[in-house]
């Protein structure tokens, strides 16, 4: 497997418990800020300031605009960016110090491991990952790892919209083609990122057109190696953190998260299937 995936495979549940766990909306809540999305994309977005829903959609991608604009800007109003973010912390650490297995010796380890990887990365059209690389790094070891995880996901992240909009797809267009691969349903990713039956629909027809999708809508010849290349980009954008840690740090990474990834997914913190499309590493 290529050494950008491992790594990724490895470390994103740590990072991903924020979505599928209670404390973070709970805290959301507490601040005031209405509803469970809401709480979602301002607890993504806050390192990036108040923006407002166009913005967000644009750095988002995936996220039918309607859902974001229901959010933004309007929850900017019930608490700041820097309440958020705290808040969110918080969260995260009451979530990892109740999942996580209770032999955590290499979670020191794990932490500067991923911060060498971190200081690796070059944010050049990443906004949301060059946001995320601005957030003071905590003095805690589990507010350390999580950060650490979090700015390496969305470089990833980031890189893979890069590499879907050179390929001329829209945010739905790419999501399409993602389920026609069969690694998400349709059923999971339509629902979580907001878009609707008549948005599908067009999105198909645009990608028929283009010869990506056949009319049951799987993939074209055409389509397979388009998927394969934003994958391949995908990858080859997030080398840098890679060559950082080089062949025996990405080994001693996946050796350090695995087992620790793999509690979440087994004790079923992370479900798996999953929006995100992120395996039992």
């Amino acid at each position: 497997m290529n050494q950008a995936r491992r790594l990724w495979e490895a470390v994103e549940p740590l990072h991903a418990v924020v979505y599928f766990t209670p404390e973070p909306a709970d805290a959301a809540r507490a601040l005031g800020v209405p509803g469970w999305w809401a709480g979602y994309f301002t607890g993504r977005l806050a390192p990036l300031g108040p923006i407002d829903a166009a913005t967000a959609s644009a750095v988002l991608y995936g996220f039918a605009p309607g859902r974001v604009a229901k959010a933004l800007p309007g929850a900017w109003a019930h608490a700041s960016p820097q309440d958020v973010l705290a808040a969110r912390f918080d969260a995260v650490r009451a979530v990892l110090d109740r999942a996580l297995p209770a032999g955590r010796d290499g979670l020191e380890r794990l932490a500067a491991l991923l911060e060498t990887a971190v200081g690796a990365c070059r944010f050049e059209g990443r906004a949301l990952a060059a946001g995320w690389s601005g957030v003071p790094v905590p003095s805690d070891v589990v507010g350390r790892v999580w950060l650490a995880a979090t700015v390496l996901r969305e470089h990833r992240g980031d890189g893979h919209v890069l590499a879907g909009v050179h390929a001329g797809l829209r945010g739905l267009d790419a999501i399409l083609t993602h389920v026609a691969t069969g690694a998400i349903t349709r059923e999971s990713i339509q629902i979580s990122r907001g878009w609707s039956d008549e948005e599908w629909r067009e999105s198909h027809g645009r990608l028929v057109a283009l010869g990506l999708l056949d009319r049951a809508g799987g993939l074209t010849g055409s389509g397979e190696r388009v998927r394969r290349e934003i994958e391949e980009a995908t990858d080859r954008l997030a080398a840098d953190p890679v060559t950082a840690l080089g062949e025996a740090g990405v080994a001693e990474v996946v050796a350090l998260a695995t087992p620790l990834s793999r509690h979440l997914v087994d004790t079923g913190v992370i479900p798996v299937p999953n929006p995100i499309g992120a395996p039992r590493p």
